[in-house]
């Protein structure tokens, strides 16, 4: 959806306000506006007149399955500006710029520790354990001696953190790494 197109649908036709308002928008500026569309792409924010839109990969450091889980139509947020592009009329908006990395936290106090977590996911190489809020780590086949259920419990120590990748490498407890 192009900001005029948005604009039109709430109502709004002066295509040459929202030009201006649209170039006063710069990358890392703070807005709050209010949640006007949900997609399974992402949903779209009215920041004062200007409709922007923020990704699903913008919305939030956990994982979740649509930005119904995460938003409302309605809500009051605060979000910071990634990109307005005047050419295109389009304003890229993040919602998890604004809120701490849950992963950053865990790196500082969490490497080297025994964790007992949930298994939440199989995959034909591992399994991945549930470590912290809106953290999962893999514990890889080769480390396991039996695939456990999802919904086991296992006692975990954490090997490996890489921030940059977002990876939580995990072993058994009782397991030494190689």
């Amino acid at each position: 959806m192009h900001l005029v197109e948005g604009l039109e649908l709430m109502g709004q036709r002066d295509d040459e306000s929202a030009s201006l308002r649209l170039e006063t928008l710069e990358r890392g500026q703070v807005a709050t506006g209010v949640v006007v569309e949900i997609k399974n792409f992402g949903v779209f924010v009215d920041i004062g007149g200007v409709i922007g839109m923020v990704n699903c990969p913008e919305l939030t450091w956990k994982h979740f399955d649509h930005p119904t889980d995460v938003v409302g139509l309605g809500d009051r947020l605060a979000v910071m500006v990634l990109d307005a592009d005047l050419d295109r009329e389009r304003v890229s908006l993040s919602l998890k710029a604004l809120q701490p990395d849950p992963m950053a936290e865990f790196a500082r106090t969490r490497l080297g520790a025994v964790l007992r977590g949930e298994v939440t996911r199989i995959v034909p190489f591992g399994v991945f354990v549930a470590v912290g809020d809106g953290i999962q780590g893999l514990v890889h086949e080769s480390a396991l001696d039996r695939t456990p259920e999802l919904g086991d419990k296992l006692s975990v120590r954490v090997v490996d953190i890489n921030l940059v990748h977002r990876r939580v490498r995990l072993l058994p407890s009782g397991h030494e790494p190689s």
